[in-house]
């Protein structure tokens, strides 16, 4: 049994055997070394307890009355605290949803950024003012099936009343559909639409012997991380499932055929995934409050997918082709975790650029996830679903290096770029992280030969990839919002970085820089 290092094993149990994944970080900075670490002390966010993050959002959900007025809103806005992030520096971000004479506003969060020297500034998903006739909407009839609710809609051109509808059923390839239809409430045009169910694929089974979290009586309940549970879904499409039990501490055999080999790769990504959340980021669970989300596995007949869904807040797995690969590894659990993640964060809308760096904020963070597991049965690297073979020629589903090396993905950004699927538009964003990373040209990483090329044909050289990963969620948590684009997500990373390393620092620098080499200015 491969032993781990202690800071990275913290469980309730020590005798399960399970399949477990793989990966190294590297943290390459450069410069002064003392200096760049302070500065990034500063920014770091500060781990906090369940407890004092809710005390953190009641105390700014009492200040924002105060806040409103502060930043300008009108008389009939009002602010909804979202989630407190606090550096050890002493600046605070607090992300607040908005409402309008009490409907909620889409498109129109924002983030609060206070120094500790009082100094504030406001990152906004949209600029325009908000003034429209809440009395003024037309009759609207629900078909069965749907949810509807009235609301402001602000993300895109003027704010104008609008219906959310919410319709329910199955995608073309049996994922839940859970579609929400915002319609103009006076004309009835149909403003904006995006799919709720977020989905990813990844390794499966390839993982070796693993210790797991677990709880007294047997069950896959992992105690030691916010009471993460997996479930058995027996081939059914709805509901919890079963929890697992055993009769003792040992899951499954590595094999498809047995039940729990699926549960333990899940159970186990869930687990190293909430590690590196901690450990890496700073951060308590999806939501940073301590309480965990659960898994749900064999979900479906021969399902080729794995989801995650806000509405039950898990993840689910399929079988993959023939029941015979369960898409349950670590880089996918990683994946749909990060889901939760960006939905409790900026929240990005799932479509065009926004659903786009949604997809790639998955592939970036289950990537990390990957390489922190440093687990030599399958090391980390820059390819997603290279294990289970979806395209039946031993290709793997997206490459981080090159994007447009999957058929489908964009390497660069063009203005064409929101018409893609977001798994397709994702991969400027996957493209720019690889390059931040590890530098453009050719290079042979654990086996794997990378050739990134880069649009202006600039040389890049990386900044490692602890540093890049640090500095998306930091933009992620801290300064994106639910519309950011790719030139949103320039500014955010460039903050991000500025916060972490200095505005003048090399690191800062190279994100420039990435982003120019995908075509981002």
């Amino acid at each position: 049994m491969r032993q781990q290092s202690s800071h990275r094993r913290t469980v309730v149990r020590t005798t399960a055997l399970v399949a477990s994944a793989a990966a190294v970080v590297l943290g390459l900075q450069t410069g002064t070394a003392g200096a760049e670490a302070q500065r990034e002390a500063g920014a770091t966010a500060l781990v906090l307890g369940a407890p004092q993050r809710a005390a953190a959002i009641q105390e700014a959900q009492s200040a924002a009355a105060g806040t409103a007025r502060a930043i300008g809103l009108g008389d009939r806005e009002a602010l909804v605290a979202r989630d407190v992030v606090k550096d050890a520096d002493g600046t605070v971000h607090t992300r607040y949803e908005r409402t309008y004479e009490g409907l909620p506003v889409l498109g129109g969060d924002l983030v609060v950024h206070q120094r500790k020297n009082g100094a504030r500034s406001t990152t906004k998903a949209t600029a325009a003012r908000i003034s429209v006739p809440t009395t003024a909407a037309a009759a609207r009839a629900t078909a069965a099936g749907e949810t509807a609710r009235k609301v402001v809609w602000a993300a895109t051109g003027k704010p104008v009343l609008a219906w959310e509808t919410v319709v329910k059923g199955l995608q073309h390839d049996g994922t839940p559909s859970e579609r929400h239809v915002v319609t103009d409430a006076a004309t009835g045009k149909e403003l904006h639409s995006y799919e709720a169910i977020e989905t990813g694929v990844g390794n499966t089974q390839y993982s070796g012997q693993v210790t797991l979290g677990t709880a007294p009586g047997f069950t896959l309940t992992d105690t030691a991380r916010g009471g993460h549970k997996t479930y058995d879904l027996n081939g059914g499409t709805s509901g919890t499932g079963t929890l697992f039990t055993n009769s003792t501490d040992t899951w499954g055999n590595g094999l498809a055929g047995n039940r729990e080999t699926a549960a333990a790769d899940a159970h186990y990504g869930a687990a190293v995934t909430w590690d590196f959340y901690k450990n890496e980021l700073g951060r308590n669970g999806i939501r940073g409050d301590g309480v965990a989300a659960y898994s749900r596995v064999h979900y479906g007949n021969a399902y080729v997918n794995a989801f995650w869904s806000d509405s039950c807040f898990c993840m689910t797995y399929g079988d993959g082709a023939g029941n015979l690969k369960p898409l349950t590894s670590l880089d996918v659990a990683g994946h749909e975790m990060s889901h939760g993640l960006t939905a409790s964060t900026a929240n990005l809308r799932y479509s065009k650029e926004s659903g786009g760096l949604n997809e790639a904020t998955s592939d970036i963070l289950g990537t990390a996830v990957e390489f922190y597991a440093n687990n030599a049965a399958d090391t980390g690297d820059y390819l997603i679903g290279e294990k289970i073979d979806i395209r039946g020629n031993g290709t793997p589903l997206r490459y981080m290096d090159k994007p447009s090396k999957d058929g489908s993905s964009a390497d660069y950004w063009s203005s064409s770029l929101g018409r893609l699927d977001v798994h397709h538009s994702s991969g400027p964003a996957n493209h720019f992280f690889y390059l931040l990373a590890e530098g453009s040209g050719t290079k042979t990483l654990n086996g794997v030969t990378y050739n990134s090329p880069t649009y202006d044909n600039s040389t890049l050289t990386g900044i490692g990839r602890q540093a890049a990963y640090k500095i998306w969620y930091k933009a992620l948590s801290t300064y994106m919002t639910s519309s950011t684009t790719y030139a949103g997500a320039r500014t955010a990373t460039l903050s991000a970085a500025s916060d972490l390393y200095g505005p003048t620092s090399p690191e800062y620098n190279a994100v420039n820089a990435a982003w120019k080499a995908v075509n981002v200015k």
